[in-house]
């Protein structure tokens, strides 16, 4: 009796243990299903046909168009060193007669800004009328000794004598008129009747008055600037260009820029010179451009954001839409199975490039599968379900 039940309780054990071990194995197939499902749901994303429906979901494939790619930089609007000049006296004096000027007026060359005054002036006014006498006396003289040589009257000696106080004579009178014309007065009218006691400061270009360091009573010297004159007439682009793109610059290529203080009006330009100095600390070199067409307000130093235009090539391209920016990631979606009730989404990384006309060049890093569509439209609606696990409806 005793045999017989110690065979029944061996064969319940052993019945419980094959149990559970089942149990525990479906168990554990059940976990890595899940498990796998899980990953598998975190690798890629689904929708259904209506989710695709509602959010008006696009597929389509890579556009070839043109893309202009382009150089972003900064810079401002310079001019040549040609392009200042500063207005000084030519000798010291006091200014009287000083025209109303204001920073900013437009001036013509020639035009007098204001007078000078001082009494050196009348003395050098003096000097040249006594030399121009002195002068047209010894000439005189001069031809009265020649007329006695000739007449074998006269002692050579006295000719070379006359010759040479008028060749004296003749550089005392040129350099006090050149003096005079120096500063500003007429030589060849001036007399004893018209002796003048100022001098005129005229502007020496045409352009625009961006400084004034003057007004009437000043003492002034010929060392001190009294008024600085720009002019607009070669007006340029001056560009800052890093170093890395420094190589993919050349002459004639076009330029758009825009003057953010000013207006919005985008403008063009075209390259003109490369600079060839480095600037170390901003790790840049100095593009210059000239302005083509419609130019902005003239104002020295005026700050633009530019493009440099660098070629023309067909690429392929994506709307700007179908793109998804993560962080410093950049991808898009594809699907393969679209037409089925659950679709899935594939991530892929991709680089961009330039952008026209609402088209960014792409080119995958991902190698994308065979027959699969790409999300042209909506695809910021595949990134959010994939992030949040539900879809927006928003449009």
């Amino acid at each position: 009796m005793k045999t017989f039940i110690t065979y029944i309780f061996s064969a319940v054990l052993i019945v419980s243990t094959l149990t559970s071990c089942k149990e525990k194995s479906e168990d554990k197939h059940h976990h890595e299903e899940e498990e796998k499902h899980e990953e598998h749901h975190d690798e890629n994303t689904h929708l259904n046909q209506k989710q695709i429906a509602n959010i008006g979901l696009k597929f389509g494939d890579f556009s070839n168009i043109k893309v202009n790619q382009f150089i972003k930089t900064t810079g401002v609007t310079g001019l040549p060193p040609n392009a200042y000049s500063s207005v000084n006296a030519k000798a010291e004096g006091i200014i009287t007669g000083h025209k109303k000027f204001i920073e900013g007026n437009a001036i013509q060359k020639g035009e007098i800004i204001a007078y000078l005054e001082h009494p050196n002036f009348i003395i050098k006014q003096q000097e040249f009328l006594k030399a121009k006498a002195k002068l047209e006396l010894q000439k005189i003289e001069f031809s009265r000794q020649q007329e006695l040589i000739a007449a074998n009257a006269g002692v050579s000696k006295n000719l070379q004598t006359a010759k040479a106080e008028l060749d004296m004579l003749e550089a005392d009178y040129m350099g006090l008129s050149k003096q005079l014309s120096y500063l500003g007065i007429a030589s060849k009218s001036l007399s004893a009747n018209n002796i003048t006691k100022q001098i005129p400061i005229i502007a020496p270009m045409s352009g625009f008055i961006t400084k004034i360091n003057m007004f009437n009573g000043l003492y002034v010297q010929p060392n001190v600037s009294l008024m600085e004159i720009v002019a607009n007439d070669h007006v340029h682009l001056e560009l800052d260009v890093f170093e890395k793109d420094i190589e993919k610059i050349k002459v004639g290529q076009k330029i758009s820029y825009t003057t953010p203080a000013v207006n919005s009006v985008l403008y063009q330009g075209e390259v003109s010179v490369i600079g060839k100095e480095f600037n170390g600390t901003a790790k840049t070199v100095r593009v210059h451009g000239h302005l083509k067409g419609k130019q902005p307000i003239f104002l020295k130093d005026l700050f633009i954001n530019a493009k440099i235009w660098l070629n023309d090539d067909t690429v392929q391209a994506l709307p700007e839409n179908a793109i998804i920016h993560e962080g410093n990631h950049t991808y898009i979606y594809v699907s393969k199975n679209t037409k089925t009730d659950e679709v899935e989404f594939l991530k892929i990384n991709v680089k961009k490039g330039a952008t026209n006309n609402g088209f960014t060049q792409v080119t995958p890093i991902d190698e994308i599968p065979k027959n699969t569509k790409i999300v042209t439209e909506g695809a910021y609606y595949v990134y959010a379900q994939s992030k949040n696990g539900e879809l927006s409806h928003e449009h």
